[in-house]
């Protein structure tokens, strides 16, 4: 088992609690997730169930023992909704922070200082790559909406330029008639007598 988790402990990780940690991750993660990176606190005072955080490609997770050890509590954001994260390193460690775009923040603290800056490192490059993703999905959106645009102004084009169907001679003649009965050209005798003489052609 531990052969396994050799690349997890590079930092000097306690090797039975990222062993605890990883069969407690495996219950819970995703299909096509892997940890990237775990990291454990290290308190001053016997530490026997040490908090610890875990990357994936997908998530952080904070994984916090409770009952002794007994059991495990997660709590997990997925780096699409992550905002930002920092590290802060003290005389006796340092402590990761995390806040999401709804608010929500977590933090850890009394951790390795090496741990805590491999965190970090790997945190900025997942926010630059949800940046990218962001950025592509705009692109999209504004090409989607440009296409949309064109499609309907062609369509006006279309609609604008489309061949009238050519008016009736004998409705031409009636209007004409009637414009010039109602400018006062031809007397209403007139009219009536021309008027008739179009309908009998139909």
């Amino acid at each position: 088992m531990i052969d396994n988790l050799k690349r997890f402990l590079n930092e000097e990780q306690d090797p039975k609690a990222i062993e605890k940690i990883v069969s407690k991750l495996n219950g819970v993660l995703m299909s096509s997730e892997e940890i990237e990176y775990i990291a454990v606190q290290k308190k001053p005072a016997v530490n026997l169930s040490p908090d610890a955080i875990a990357l994936t490609n997908k998530r952080v997770i904070f994984c916090r023992p409770k009952n002794l050890g007994l059991s495990m509590e997660f709590q997990d954001y997925y780096w699409k909704d992550v905002l930002q994260c920092h590290v802060k390193e003290g005389i006796l460690g340092a402590e990761f922070y995390l806040r999401t775009t709804k608010g929500l923040e977590n933090q850890i603290d009394y951790l390795p200082k090496t741990q805590a800056r491999k965190l970090y490192a790997y945190a900025q490059e997942q926010e630059q790559l949800q940046q990218e993703i962001k950025r592509q999905l705009e692109l999209e959106t504004k090409r989607a909406e440009a296409s949309n645009i064109s499609v309907a102004a062609e369509k006006q084009v279309q609609e604008t330029h489309a061949p009238t169907a050519p008016e009736d001679p004998m409705v031409t003649a009636l209007q004409k008639l009637k414009s010039l009965f109602d400018s006062g050209l031809i007397t209403q005798q007139e009219f009536e007598a021309k008027k008739a003489e179009v309908l009998s052609r139909i």
